[in-house]
């Protein structure tokens, strides 16, 4: 057979071939290059506090907070909470949402297996629905072929290691892509079960609540101007998923406290992880940030002002970017929960090396990177993706001694 007509049998096979198989075979791919990379930091881990020098793949994949979720996997939540010396609320389980450890933990019944390995299929098996579900929900507002490239960029993301370890950020993004998909579509009283387990499974109910009043109040303006009828029955629909979504992001505080008795505890636990940094100070809205711009200014010994002014410029660029053209063609919808997620985080989070996991959610944003059509281009950026996997796997997952950077 010549070369060309070779060529040309197959890109009508690769055409002709289902978009799940192509999905499938992207995301196979990408964890070769990640296992690689995770087993070869594995074999040069010194002792830690989690395992002993050079371990297993699964006993490296569970360290850090995956201690965590085993934890809650095999006890559950305190009813007391620990006090440091100087009587505040130290770090305790109640930091993490119950959903992933829940069903690791019932699988661990059900088929006897360890922690580690039940937590690592889990978190795989949920990445995978989560790039299927991310093609899915992109080819809604791009073509096939883009939206095929963002899996590929979603897959060989610098955090894509987080997807194959003991944490829920892939769980969490099968479930935020359902439901974004289900809102691009309108379907309203489906979302309700879903942003119910995704909110029990990563802090997400108020931000995707902000991003559901958005919705709501542009589907109305819409009807008003005559540009898109909005019925009372999705009218509905859409409020009380909203007000579900509400409810979901401050129900895990209320659990929290009617089970310790200490009204606070959730916050005062998350308040507990950057104590370490700043010490022990009230939580205000939308001060993290700028508070934390401070720190790290001292940290380096530079002018105090200087980072303030790059955060500054940083907000300002990012909300400039959601009205460019790669993002305006993902669709309202999926542009709203880019811009409420990132003011939440804005509001309640203090940045440090955490930071690069906690933008995950941010992730649906790839279609917007996806759509230059380069050869070039796209070599380079997945590239710079597998790179971006060393340098997070190197800072923030591998322990090196007293390590101050968590993942």
């Amino acid at each position: 057979m010549a070369v060309g007509s070779l060529t040309t049998s197959l890109k009508v096979r690769y055409r002709l071939t289902a978009w799940w198989v192509k999905v499938l075979a992207v995301f196979a791919a990408s964890r070769v290059v990640t296992t690689a990379l995770l087993l070869h930091y594995a074999s040069i881990q010194p002792q830690n506090a989690w395992t002993g020098a050079s371990p297993g793949y699964f006993d490296f994949a569970a360290i850090w907070d995956g201690h965590w979720y085993y934890i809650i996997a095999a006890v559950g939540y305190p009813t007391d909470l620990p006090i440091t010396d100087d009587g505040h609320v130290g770090e305790s389980a109640w930091a993490f949402m119950p959903a992933y450890p829940a069903l690791v933990r019932l699988i661990m019944l059900v088929t006897g297996l360890g922690f580690p390995v039940v937590a690592v299929v889990v978190s795989v098996g949920f990445a995978l629905g989560a790039a299927l579900m991310l093609y899915r929900l992109l080819a809604l507002v791009l073509p096939g072929s883009t939206s095929l490239f963002a899996v590929v960029l979603f897959c060989f993301g610098p955090l894509s290691p987080i997807m194959q370890v003991a944490y829920a950020e892939s769980m969490h993004a099968f479930f935020l892509a359902l439901a974004l998909y289900l809102l691009v579509q309108r379907r309203y009283w489906m979302l309700v079960p879903v942003i119910t387990v995704m909110a029990l499974t990563r802090p997400s109910g108020l931000a995707f609540a902000l991003a559901l009043l958005l919705h709501v109040l542009y589907r109305w303006w819409r009807d008003r101007t005559g540009e898109e009828v909005f019925p009372w029955r999705e009218r509905v629909a859409s409020v009380v998923a909203g007000l579900v979504s509400a409810f979901m992001g401050v129900a895990w505080l209320l659990v929290a406290g009617l089970v310790t008795g200490r009204p606070s505890a959730y916050l005062e636990t998350e308040l507990a992880w950057r104590a370490a940094y700043i010490g022990y100070e009230e939580l205000v809205p939308f001060t993290p940030w700028f508070r934390a711009a401070q720190w790290w200014a001292d940290w380096w010994h530079l002018p105090s002002w200087l980072l303030t002014v790059v955060l500054v410029l940083l907000i300002v660029l990012c909300a400039v970017l959601l009205f460019t053209g790669p993002f305006r063609r993902l669709g309202v919808d999926i542009r709203l929960w880019l811009a409420s997620y990132s003011l939440y985080l804005l509001a309640v989070f203090f940045p440090q090396s955490s930071t690069f996991r906690l933008l995950l959610p941010l992730f649906p944003g790839v279609g917007a990177l996806a759509q230059p059509k380069s050869p070039v281009y796209r070599v380079v950026l997945v590239a710079a993706c597998i790179l971006g996997q060393w340098g997070w796997i190197h800072i923030a997952w591998w322990v090196d001694g007293y390590d101050w950077t968590p993942p």
